[in-house]
């Protein structure tokens, strides 16, 4: 029963780390803004404007979608082994 209870706050203390991090990581994406970048798109107009914010969806959404892809495909293979065992029929399951 003790170790349990010590699970749960060792689960606690991550969450609370991770969540500490994720507010302190918060303050330093701010500070790197540059001043020039700044005024360049405070001073210009609405086309601007909206062409700075698709380009940055457009820097954003593929390494996104490409991570995920990469994750669920690590997710689905994580239990293969290259051992000849368990796999008769071919050199390489993935």
């Amino acid at each position: 029963m003790a170790y349990l209870a010590g699970l749960r706050l060792a689960r606690r203390m991550k969450v609370a780390l991770t969540g500490a991090l994720v507010l302190a990581a918060n303050a330093a994406c701010y500070a790197q803004s540059c001043a020039l970048c700044y005024t360049q798109a405070a001073a210009s107009g609405h086309r601007f404007i909206q062409g700075l914010k698709t380009g940055i969806l457009v820097l954003i959404v593929p390494p996104m979608f490409m991570s995920v892809g990469i994750t669920i495909l690590a997710y689905k293979k994580r239990n293969r082994t290259s051992d000849l065992k368990e796999s008769e029929k071919s050199d390489n399951d993935w």
